[in-house]
């Protein structure tokens, strides 16, 4: 295949993804807790096609990571008991079949057994002691004070465990806002608890998607992908008005 066909061809595949992206980002625009992705590019080298003379190699673009920004969200006030926002760095942990996953999304809620739950029943995790958070319902109205403790009756019940997780670059998308990290045997690697978080009763944290930016992005997708629609058609006449001539000679 010609040089600059394949060249095209690869920045049509990546403009792709990148619209896949956008078009994720937008959808959640409204999802509690959700952060604004990126896709990251990179340009890697690749023998050129058979030529007489020329360059060695040939630039390609293609896909490094996914890049995403933890910045924080506004925090919208819904006055639900136990809808919680964390202000700051840190991140909820919930107790997926035995996975600790994490997240910014605080819509929390008890279930018949009184454990503090996500919206999908995964137990929330209690930061001093690692399990479930258990709560009785009928013991009083509950309060989320500083640091995530949780009081009833001037009685502490638990603490909303808020986890520092120091390379983010490693956190793997599980969906539902949520994120797990590689496993380690090394301590250091293991999320800790902060030990004096700012988490908001009866909020929750928006998404920190900027729907504006987003939809000009999208934009600016569409217009280079039919450039180089374009840019690729030209090629390929070019290619034929070639072979065309050779063929008269």
């Amino acid at each position: 295949m010609d040089n600059a066909m394949m060249i095209g061809l690869s920045r049509q595949m990546t403009l792709r993804r990148s619209m896949d992206v956008v078009a994720n980002n937008i959808a959640n625009a409204n999802t509690a807790g959700f952060k604004v992705e990126s896709l990251l590019l990179e340009n890697r080298a690749a023998p050129t096609a058979e030529h007489a003379d020329g360059p060695t190699d040939i630039q390609f673009v293609n896909t490094w990571g996914m890049g995403r920004d933890f910045g924080q969200g506004e925090l919208a006030f819904t006055g639900r008991e136990f809808d919680l926002a964390i202000e700051g760095d840190g991140f909820f942990a919930v107790d997926a079949n035995g996975q600790e996953q994490y997240s910014r999304d605080g819509r929390f809620r008890l279930d018949a057994a009184g454990q503090l739950v996500a919206a999908d029943g995964s137990p929330v995790i209690d930061g001093d002691t690692r399990g479930p958070i258990l709560i009785d319902s009928t013991a009083g109205n509950i309060e989320v004070v500083n640091g995530g403790t949780i009081m009833q009756n001037g009685q502490q019940v638990g603490r909303i465990g808020v986890f520092d997780i120091a390379n983010r670059a490693e956190m793997s998308k599980q969906g539902n806002g949520r994120y797990t990290i590689p496993p380690s045997n090394d301590p250091a690697d293991q999320p800790l608890a902060l030990l004096d978080p700012t988490v908001r009763q009866g909020f929750i944290e928006q998404s920190n998607v900027q729907s504006i930016l987003e939809l000009t992005d999208m934009m600016s997708v569409m217009r280079s992908y039919q450039s180089v629609s374009k840019f690729l058609e030209q090629a390929e006449d070019l290619s034929k008005r070639a072979i065309e001539r050779l063929g008269r000679i």
